[in-house]
């Protein structure tokens, strides 16, 4: 498809009209003092992956509720001194995939720490391990109505406090440096890397690329893609339930978590992009509070966005940062 959502001056104008709950900073601190009641208990085994650059670790914390979360933790193989950290959350559908899928960040000369997503894994990608042992109402297959009849209920809200604890286990290993720590991540794994930057005060960097799970009311209108479908699929079953579904997903809108971001910000956004419309995009970039931000617009990409060219800007992006 060619473009079909706003001109780029616009875009870089837009605000959102999702509406911020009055409650949104107490309803997050509240989840995340009720995560952190259960023992973080990172535990990092080491895997004998035959890669000889690199050392990888098995990694399970205690994510939301207490529940075992998975993650791989790779390291240059000659460090002795703690370097920064890159923690990255994946796409939708995906998981932490196998070790050797995740070079690119410790070749740089940093830790890096991938976030299995719970639940999800089977779609694409090396699979993931980790479960989700918490039920639901009833939902539209996929992730993005599973208890959507409350806040409280959310599947992202376990998936948003995971992304948190998932910084707390990378920064927990004797070679990062928490100082030093940035988090990154395409797709959905942009979405959580921009709630983990609004609920985790102290990053160095985020680096968000065509960020997934901003401005719910204008994505749920404005593509028919999945996965942002599957919440007007709910709704089509569900009539009358837009108030209320809306206002679930306003706690997890990423515009409100970039009202929120306090680390320098490198989104990247693609024009054509009908999974992530760039409006909504744009959205979280033109939200996110702190004054050193870009972003990278490939004008004529759908929701690959710069691919590899963004990788490459990120390295370069970093390099002054961390």
């Amino acid at each position: 498809m060619a473009l079909f959502d706003l001109p780029i001056d616009e875009l870089r104008e837009y605000r959102s009209e999702s509406a911020e709950p009055e409650d949104f900073d107490a309803f997050w601190s509240k989840t995340l003092q009720e995560a952190r009641e259960h023992d973080l208990n990172a535990r990092f085994e080491p895997v004998d992956t035959g890669l000889t650059t690199v050392r990888v670790y098995d990694v399970t914390f205690a994510g939301f509720g207490g529940h075992p979360v998975k993650g791989w933790f790779t390291l240059p193989a000659e460090v002795a001194a703690p370097v920064p950290v890159v923690v990255e959350f994946v796409g939708y559908g995906g998981g932490r995939g196998l070790p050797h899928e995740h070079l690119l960040w410790a070749s740089t000369g940093r830790a890096h720490f991938v976030m299995d997503t719970r639940g999800q894994g089977s779609a694409w990608g090396g699979g993931g391990g980790t479960a989700d042992p918490v039920g639901g109402a009833p939902a539209f297959p996929g992730f993005m109505t599973r208890g959507i009849d409350a806040p409280e209920n959310y599947y992202y809200r376990r998936v948003f406090t995971d992304g948190v604890r998932a910084v707390e286990a990378a920064r927990s290993h004797p070679l990062a440096d928490p100082a030093r720590t940035v988090a990154v991540g395409a797709s959905q794994g942009g979405g959580i890397s921009i709630a983990v930057g609004g609920l985790v005060p102290d990053l160095a960097a985020v680096a968000p690329d065509v960020p997934f799970l901003c401005d719910y009311p204008r994505a749920a209108t404005l593509t028919d893609r999945h996965p942002y479908r599957e919440i007007g699929n709910y709704l089509k079953t569900h009539r009358g339930r837009t108030e209320q579904a809306l206002r679930t997903l306003s706690y997890f809108d990423g515009v409100h978590f970039a009202a929120r971001g306090r680390a320098p910000a490198l989104f990247s956004a693609a024009l054509e992009d009908q999974t992530c419309p760039p409006s909504t995009v744009f959205a979280a970039f033109n939200a996110w509070t702190h004054d050193d931000k870009t972003i990278e617009v490939y004008d004529f990409n759908d929701h690959e966005g710069g691919g590899p060219y963004q990788q490459a800007a990120k390295l370069q992006w970093l390099r002054s940062r961390v």
